[in-house]
C-alpha cells in the first residue's frame, strides 16, 4: 500500500487519494525532551487555527516555521503575525502535504473547516507529528473512525480542541457531581443560544477571490460555484463542509453532559427543528433544534437557538445536571447548584463559582506537557473527541432522517436502518480519496 511520502513524490501529487501504512507508531519515535523546542506547523489559518497557534507559542520552547492556507491573504498576514510574535519568519504553503514535507517539525496544528480534519490528521499521524486539531474531530461518523484509528495505530500525540476538558471550573463541577450531593440525575440538560449569529442574506455565486485556490479549499466536498456565504466563518452553516451548532458548540457542552454522566453511547437519538427563525436565509443548518439521546436511566438534551440569548437558567449557554435533590448549572462563566426543596431545601447551595478563562491556554499546556511525557492520555485525547463527535452527529442524522434511530456503537452503525447507515460515510469528490487505516 502506497504511504503518504512516496505518493506526494510522484507526478500525481496534487490529485490522488492515499492510502494509510500500516507500521510501528512514528509519533512516539519522534517525541521531544524536556529541554527540546517543539516546532509546530499550521494547517488553516484564518481563525481559531490562528487562535491555537498564538497559544502554542504563548508556550515555552515553541516556534513555528510553516503555515499553509489556500487563502493568500490570510496567509501572507499570518506569516507576517507570527514574525512579529517570534521574530522569525516562518515558510508558507497552499498545499498542506508539502508542509508536512518539511523537515524539523514536530506538531502540525490543524484549523481547517471540519469537512478538511481527516486528511491532514491521518497523513500527518503516518509522519509522526502530534496533532493538536480543532473541533470538532471530523464532519462524518466514519471520518471519526479512520481518524481514531490512525491515533492509536501510529501513536500520535492528539489534543482536540474542545478545550473546556483542560478548563479548571468546568471539571470542578463535574467533581461535585461526582459526590452524588445531587441525587439522582434524571436528565441532563445541553444548551447554546447564540444571538450573535444573525440571519445570513442569500448571495449570488461569484468569482473566486483573487489569491484563493478554491479547489483546494473545496478538498473531498461537492463541487460547487463559490459563494461568499460558504466560505470563511459561515462554512459551519453548511452540510458540506459542518454540521451546524450541534457540532460547532454541541462538542463542548455536550462533552460535559457526557463526562459528568461517565457516559459514552446513546442507546437511540431523536431530534426537531429547522429554520424557523430565519427560514428564508442563505444557512442549511437549523437554526432552531432540540435532539433527545436516551441512556439506561436518564435522557440527554441538547437545545439551540441562532439569533436569541434566551437558555435555561438565565444563560446563553451551558449544562445542567437535574438531581433529585438540586441542579448543578455550569457555562463558561462559572458553575452554582440550586437546591430543590423550595423553602426546606434538600441540600445547600453552592454560589456560583466563577472560572478564569484560561481554558485554551491550559489546553495547550496539557499538550505539550503530554508531548514531552510521551503519553497520548492528554485531557482531550482522540478516543474523548471522537465519542462527543459521534453523539453530536447522530443528534443530527436523527434530524435529517426525522426518525427514532437506535445507535450500535460496538458496530459504529445504526440497527435496522440501512438508509440512516448510509448517511455515516462520505463521498469524497474525486480525486480525494477517504484513508484506510
Amino acid at each position: 500500500m502506497t504511504n503518504r511520502r512516496d505518493f506526494i513524490k510522484t507526478s500525481a501529487m496534487a490529485t490522488a487519494g492515499v492510502g494509510i501504512a500500516s507500521g510501528m507508531p512514528l509519533a512516539m519515535e519522534s517525541c521531544s525532551g524536556a529541554n527540546d523546542k517543539l516546532v509546530c506547523g499550521l494547517i488553516g489559518a484564518k481563525g481559531m487555527g490562528f487562535a491555537d497557534l498564538q497559544a502554542f507559542l504563548g508556550q515555552k520552547n515553541t516556534e513555528c516555521a510553516a503555515i499553509c492556507d489556500v487563502d493568500e491573504n490570510v496567509l501572507n498576514q499570518r506569516i507576517a503575525d507570527v514574525e512579529k510574535i517570534q521574530g522569525t519568519k516562518p515558510k508558507g504553503f497552499k498545499d498542506f502535504r508539502k508542509l508536512l514535507e518539511e523537515p524539523g517539525i514536530d506538531v502540525i496544528i490543524i484549523g481547517t473547516p471540519d469537512h478538511w480534519h481527516c486528511l491532514p490528521f491521518v497523513y500527518a499521524a503516518q509522519e509522526g507529528k502530534h496533532i493538536y486539531c480543532e473541533k470538532p474531530l471530523a464532519n462524518y461518523i466514519e471520518e471519526i473512525n479512520i481518524m481514531e484509528r490512525a491515533w492509536k495505530r501510529f501513536g500520535t500525540i492528539a489534543q482536540v480542541g474542545q478545550w473546556q476538558r483542560s478548563d479548571k471550573h468546568w471539571k470542578d463541577a463535574v467533581d461535585f457531581v461526582y459526590t452524588g450531593a445531587l441525587g439522582k440525575i434524571r436528565t441532563v440538560r445541553c444548551w447554546s443560544y447564540q444571538g450573535w449569529m444573525k440571519s445570513i442574506p442569500v448571495m449570488p455565486d461569484g468569482p473566486v477571490p483573487e489569491g484563493v485556490d478554491y479547489d483546494m479549499w473545496l478538498g473531498p466536498a461537492k463541487a460547487r460555484p463559490f459563494n461568499p456565504n460558504r466560505f470563511h466563518f459561515n462554512f459551519r452553516w453548511f452540510w458540506d463542509y459542518a454540521g451546524g451548532l450541534m457540532t460547532d458548540w454541541g462538542v463542548h457542552i455536550i462533552d460535559y453532559g457526557l463526562f459528568g454522566m461517565k457516559a459514552k453511547a446513546p442507546k437511540s437519538i431523536m431530534a426537531m427543528g429547522g429554520k424557523f427563525a430565519y427560514p428564508d436565509d442563505a444557512c442549511e443548518t437549523p437554526d432552531s433544534m432540540q435532539a433527545l439521546y436516551e441512556f439506561d436511566d436518564y435522557t440527554l438534551l441538547w437545545d439551540h437557538g441562532l439569533g436569541i440569548d434566551g437558555g435555561y437558567y438565565g444563560r446563553s449557554h451551558g449544562v445542567g445536571f437535574v438531581g433529585n435533590n438540586g441542579t448543578l448549572v455550569v457555562d463558561r462563566n462559572g458553575w452554582e447548584v440550586i437546591p430543590e426543596g423550595g423553602r426546606n431545601p434538600k441540600m445547600d447551595r453552592v454560589e456560583l463559582k466563577k472560572g478564569d478563562g484560561q481554558g485554551l491556554n491550559n489546553h495547550m499546556a496539557n499538550f505539550i506537557e503530554h508531548i514531552k511525557k510521551g503519553d497520548q492520555n492528554t485531557n482531550c485525547n482522540v478516543g474523548i473527541a471522537a465519542n462527543t463527535a459521534r453523539v453530536a452527529h447522530l443528534g443530527n442524522l436523527a434530524l435529517k432522517t426525522g426518525q427514532r434511530l437506535y445507535w450500535d456503537a460496538e458496530n459504529s452503525k445504526f440497527i435496522g436502518n440501512d438508509a440512516a447507515n448510509e448517511l455515516l460515510v462520505p463521498t469524497y469528490r474525486a480525486p480525494w480519496q477517504l484513508p484506510k487505516v
